[in-house]
């Protein structure tokens, strides 16, 4: 055991009812953890009551400390005080309860021997009042034993989906009348809610509507929310146009992005609304140029809120990577595999003459490009932009009164049917991409064969090859070789994705420009980039949150 240098002291985490005994757990050298006293399941993150029979009686339970290495990322990337880069953030399954997942650091080892399936051991750092979980290779060691399944099995996530009732679809009373976008850049350096008008005007313009059609407004993720990158939510776009919505939306915790328009056409088709503005605006590039500049000052705080910050999984793509990278251990997936997907959407941002980078790239500026995280490099991770995208939701009985024909919604998919902590999710795919796929295609009859052109949520490579697989439109496990040369995912493959470069090169719109890409393509308005024959499109929305993901078509 360890004490931390004050002076430079890893993020603290935050101690609250429920989990003040898992940090102070470590004085004594012993881990830790709430279990089921009816079923001995380990409960992590603790709660109240069991998610595997619901029992109510728990007790703090002493574990062995002893676990299987599931994961593990080495950070070269992303700074973290008391943490000097690089260094190893991994996932342990605990011997007692495999299903249970600590995201610790790996200690006393070096990076390039660290094996899945490794046995581990826990050893502790004080760091303030905590004491940190962290783990080292045992001394006994085994052979590696093949990770535990997902818990459930994507076959299983699959049985658990709810099939639509046999009454009208929602679905059906809803479609987008109109699209807009404002300009993108990097660091463009004009305040955020210019770019959330822009693109509010055009899309609503679009739609051959003013703005006092509007009397609804939806947006994701709200106000104040992920670090005031976007122009503040339903109050900002209210105080500045003055539109008196009889309804509206804001909230972090629905289907991603797309989570906006989903709401929206619940909306228009329980009668609360005629016309809803979606929209989202991504501010990053100069947000974090103003900080740099010291014009916009980040709050100081000495503790790391979660169950990630403390061990420095400071970015979505540190969760991310293990996932990657348990996908290469488990199908024989190669960094070539995702290199096609990057490849992919540069060459498609080429014909798009507003995307970030347009730049040829290829497989070996993608192999030799400078490591983030393991598995990724540089190409594997969204461009950060300034941006804003807004599509209007219209009841459907306004179709005749439109300026454009109406981009219908076939159906959406939303279940969740795994857990939503990324570190205790699936061990092998972007955690909810499997259940709102499939619940998806419980809600038509159309089925991935009919589908011409793939909008994918591409924060990542990963997440693109995970929603794939998810879909349907290969197995799981077979995105090696559906990807493999690129030729599937080209414009004249069997599966056109992000042909307007995605966010890997189009520009990081978390979701809503896929959205909007999709709406051109099936208006066939895609210009240099158009999909021959684009009538039916499926668009995916969130990455490593609750995920949505919606089948769109035209009447043509």
């Amino acid at each position: 055991m360890t004490a931390s240098d004050p002076g430079t002291a890893r993020p603290l985490p935050q101690p609250d009812q429920e989990s003040a005994f898992f940090w102070a757990s470590g004085r004594d050298g012993r881990l830790r953890l709430r279990s089921c006293t009816a079923c001995s399941a380990l409960i992590h993150p603790p709660q109240p009551v069991c998610r595997h029979c619901r029992g109510r009686d728990t007790k703090i339970r002493e574990v062995s400390g002893r676990a299987r290495l599931v994961g593990f990322t080495v950070n070269h990337r992303f700074a973290v005080p008391g943490l000097p880069t690089p260094f190893v953030v991994a996932q342990v399954a605990l011997e007692e309860d495999p299903r249970v997942r600590l995201t610790t650091n790996v200690v006393g080892h070096p990076p390039e021997d660290l094996r899945l399936g490794m046995l581990m051991e826990v050893v502790f750092e004080q760091a303030g009042d905590a004491w940190l979980p962290l783990f080292r290779p045992a001394a006994d060691q085994p052979e590696p034993t093949p990770l535990p399944p997902d818990d459930p099995a994507p076959g299983q996530m699959r049985a658990q989906v709810r099939r639509a009732p046999a009454a009208r679809r929602f679905e059906e009373r809803a479609v987008i009348s109109g699209a807009g976008a404002s300009r993108i850049g990097r660091r463009l350096m004009v305040p955020p809610l210019h770019l959330t008008l822009e693109a509010c005007e055009k899309a609503v313009a679009d739609a051959g509507l003013t703005l006092d059609d509007i009397d609804g407004l939806s947006t994701y993720p709200g106000g104040g929310a992920y670090g005031g990158f976007a122009e503040g939510g339903v109050t900002a776009l209210e105080s500045a146009l003055g539109l008196r919505p009889v309804w509206h939306n804001g909230a972090g915790e629905t289907f991603g992005p797309g989570g906006c328009v989903i709401a929206a056409m619940l909306a228009v088709a329980g009668g609360l609304a005629r016309h809803v503005l979606c929209y989202r605006t991504v501010w990053e590039a100069t947000h974090a140029e103003l900080v740099r500049q010291g014009r916009i000052r980040l709050p100081r705080g000495g503790a790391a809120d979660g169950w990630f910050k403390p061990f420095g999984a400071v970015s979505p793509a540190i969760m991310l990577a293990m996932n990657a990278q348990r996908h290469m251990h488990r199908y024989g997936t190669t960094r070539e595999t995702l290199g096609w997907i990057a490849l992919n959407q540069r060459a498609a941002a080429a014909r798009h003459p507003d995307a970030i980078y347009r730049d040829p790239l290829t497989m070996d500026d993608y192999l030799s490009a400078r490591t983030i995280t393991t598995p990724f490099g540089l190409y594997d991770c969204d461009v950060p932009c300034d941006a804003a995208t807004a599509v209007v939701v219209s009841a459907a009985e306004t179709t005749p009164d439109l300026r454009k024909p109406p981009v219908r919604i076939e159906a959406v998919g939303t279940q969740i049917v795994e857990r939503p902590e990324w570190d205790q999710a699936t061990l092998t795919h972007e955690p909810q991409v499997l259940g709102q796929a499939a619940h998806l295609w419980t809600r038509t009859e159309l089925r991935p064969a009919d589908v011409d052109v793939a909008l994918l949520y591409d924060g990542f490579t990963f997440n693109c090859l995970s929603w794939i697989e998810a879909l349907g439109f290969c197995g799981i496990g077979e995105a090696r070789d559906f990807l493999d040369g690129g030729k599937n995912i080209a414009p004249d493959g069997l599966l056109p994705l992000n042909p307007h470069g995605g966010q890997l090169s189009h520009g990081r719109t978390h979701g809503m420009g896929l959205l909007h890409e999709a709406v051109l393509q099936l208006r066939g308005e895609a210009d240099a980039r158009q999909v021959a024959g684009a009538r039916t499109a499926v668009v995916s929305s969130g990455g490593l949150t609750p995920s949505g993901v919606l089948l769109l078509r035209t009447d043509g």
